[in-house]
């Protein structure tokens, strides 16, 4: 008789050796939620938001100054194909900076997205404050 275990649980979208629950999945939800405990790993735990339409938790991690009203992630059509993070630079205590390339694919063409996002830890929790795109355009 085959023995039937459990599926593997899938890898996480931010590139990591991770599985998703153990990686990201945990800041997205549960009792480490919103709780990522540098820049690097908010940035990365965003990037797999955005990944999985996590609209909510984008929102939730983005500082009050910056933070839009409403996101719209675009076309269901988007596909996200990988994240590199080029750098992590910690300030101080509670700025950081982490410059990252992430790539996409929509309609047939692939697109990458250079950032420098800055980072402000406020009241224990790691914020996204904005970014300087250093390049955007086609892969």
């Amino acid at each position: 008789m085959k023995r039937v275990g459990r599926a593997p649980e899938p890898e996480c979208p931010c590139g990591l050796p991770a599985a998703y629950p153990q990686c990201c999945g945990r800041w997205h939800d549960g009792a480490l939620h919103l709780q990522a405990p540098d820049a690097e790993r908010l940035m990365r735990s965003r990037y797999s938001a955005y990944v999985l339409r996590r609209v909510d938790y984008l929102l939730q991690t983005w500082h009050p100054h910056s933070r839009p009203s409403a996101l719209d992630l675009g076309s269901a059509g988007l596909r996200w194909l990988g994240l590199e993070v080029r750098r992590h630079v910690q300030a101080d205590d509670s700025h950081a900076t982490v410059e990252f390339v992430a790539r996409s694919k929509q309609n047939g063409r692939a697109s990458r997205l250079h950032e420098i996002s800055r980072f402000q830890k406020v009241d224990g929790r790691w914020l996204y404050v904005d970014g300087i795109h250093v390049g955007t355009g086609r892969a």
